[in-house]
């Protein structure tokens, strides 16, 4: 009798707590966008886009500004943004290039986040930590903005930024309803697939564009996908296409992409998660999905560590594995790593929050998880606007203000 009144007393707590849970996440958001600086501008037509800059602290890449293009095209309360990455030629041409081909994309209506590299030479690259730097401010000040769709945001990118667009789709999936990366082609080590769960992805490269391998890792790209899409019956990669197209070199028609990827919008309560924790120029993420790490597994030089969850009808299972690559096929001219095994094993130690939300589990009923087949918790969640609040900070994201969190032993 005294259990059924302690969780009928719950319950009732939940249900009242699940009428104001809106109102809780609205003022907890407002609150968080209130501490935010206003740093994109206003959205004025494309054609006469209104520019800016960002200085990225000297830190993290010395006297590099950041000039942009922002701009938007038809009308619409909130629009999708698509971030374009351009080439490694003479980078004010590439710039220019950027905005016109933004122009003629059929994907209206839609903004366009059009950046210039901020310094241009074989060192340089879309990827680095001092672009991350801006990146992430760009995805905060995006999701806090009154005119972006914050489920419609995607990355697109053409030959060197079609190799940015590759890692930093891999790095940042969580945040992107979508990418594009254009007559490119990564070697996986440097964006692996499995973070693509959930996120549709696009890659189309000349099947003539042999320079840096780029058709060769296209295929390998293609393979993994496909490989992922049979062995997932979730069908969390069934979102993907990757071709070489016939008779195509490095010059390729780039308009398929961005209407292709403009039909699809992100999953932030996704049930099923993949994230391989890998590194980017020396740095990694503290949080992807609904994942917070608080401490990382032991990890041997040059490992990795990779999460796998599932959340099936209040049992969450999370799967903890240390990543070891292998080289099987490399470059005998530069020495450049093309294909890789893979070899995983139970990790250990490292901690990681788990935020849920009502759309993952039902918060009025016991919720069991298990590490790596182990019991860790079972029972009854409560959720806390406290919760709330760190969930803003972790991901400022408004599609991802999670009520509830355990953390692993």
């Amino acid at each position: 009798m005294k259990r059924f009144l302690l969780i009928f007393t719950i319950f009732a707590a939940l249900f009242a707590y699940g009428n104001d849970l809106n109102d809780a996440r609205r003022r907890v958001w407002n609150e968080y966008k209130a501490s935010l600086p206003e740093i994109l501008p206003a959205p004025m037509p494309l054609d006469s886009a209104c520019g800016g800059s960002w200085v990225i602290p000297d830190s993290l890449e010395a006297d590099a500004v950041m000039d942009f293009f922002f701009g938007i095209k038809g009308q619409a309360e909130r629009y999708p943004l698509f971030i374009y990455l351009h080439g490694s030629g003479p980078r004010d041409y590439e710039w220019a290039t950027g905005l016109k081909l933004a122009s003629i994309f059929d994907d209206a209506p839609s903004a366009y986040f059009i950046p210039r590299i901020p310094r241009e030479g074989e060192y340089f690259r879309w990827y680095q930590k001092g672009k991350q730097w801006a990146w992430e401010r760009l995805l905060r000040a995006a999701l806090a903005s009154d005119f972006i769709d914050p489920s419609r945001i995607y990355l697109i990118g053409i030959s060197e930024g079609g190799y940015g667009s590759q890692r930093l789709a891999s790095f940042y999936a969580d945040y992107l309803a979508g990418a594009g990366p254009m007559a490119g082609g990564e070697p996986l080590k440097n964006a692996p697939p499995e973070n693509l769960a959930n996120t549709p992805f696009s890659l189309r490269t000349g099947a003539d564009d042999a320079g840096f391998y780029r058709n060769l890792l296209t295929s390998y790209t293609a393979a993994a996908l496909d490989s992922l899409a049979a062995a997932d019956s979730a069908g969390r990669y069934a979102l993907h296409l990757v071709e070489l197209i016939p008779g195509a070199g490095h010059s390729i028609d780039y308009r398929p992409t961005p209407l292709w990827l403009s039909q699809f919008s992100r999953n932030s309560s996704p049930r099923h998660l993949t994230w391989e924790d890998f590194e980017m120029d020396g740095r990694r993420r503290d949080s992807f999905g609904n994942l917070k790490i608080i401490s990382r597994p032991e990890e041997a030089e040059g490992q990795r560590t990779r999460y796998d969850l599932n959340i099936h009808d209040n049992e969450i299972s999370l799967t903890v594995n240390t990543v070891t690559y292998t080289c099987t096929e490399r470059d005998p001219h530069w020495g450049i790593e093309l294909k890789f095994q893979k070899e995983m094993h139970p990790a250990r130690g490292g901690k990681v929050k788990i935020y849920l939300d009502e759309q993952m589990v039902d918060l009025s009923r016991p919720v069991r998880l298990t590490v790596n087949g182990q019991e860790q918790f079972n029972g009854l969640l409560t959720p806390s606007e406290s919760t709330l609040r760190e969930s803003a900070t972790d991901f400022g994201d408004p599609t991802r203000l999670f009520p509830a969190a355990l953390t692993t032993k």
